[in-house]
């Protein structure tokens, strides 16, 4: 009983640990690329044939150069445990897009609200 306990702990901390493994977006393969989540078959063929031309610099090379991925995309990628050159994105990226986006969703709702006030 013991064991089976044991060995179910182990398997849990094994499953934990490669969910939240780093995957470089400069020396990964398509499988590395496609278990993070959020990287289908597309999106790892479109880095891998970016990749091709040359490595990617940075967080804002690699958005510029990979179509579809914008600061929110960028954002959840790094938070799944993608990288470029080891570095995860910059907090500060991920969270002045958020603020953005809230604020031009509050500043739509207020807009919406004060025109209903009108009718």
């Amino acid at each position: 009983m013991f064991k089976k306990m044991l060995c179910a702990v182990a398997m849990f901390v094994a499953t934990v640990s490669v969910a939240f493994a780093q995957i470089d977006v400069n020396k990964a393969d398509q499988a590395a690329l496609e278990s993070i989540k959020g990287v289908g078959p597309a999106i790892s063929k479109a880095i891998l044939d970016e990749r091709k031309k040359g490595e990617f610099k940075d967080w804002a090379d690699f958005q510029k150069r990979v179509s579809g991925i914008k600061d929110k995309k960028a954002a959840a990628l790094s938070e799944a445990g993608l990288t470029v050159n080891g570095q995860a994105m910059s907090g500060s990226a991920a969270t002045a897009s958020a603020k953005e986006e809230k604020k031009s969703k509050a500043s739509a709702s207020a807009s919406a609200s004060a025109s209903d006030k009108k009718k």
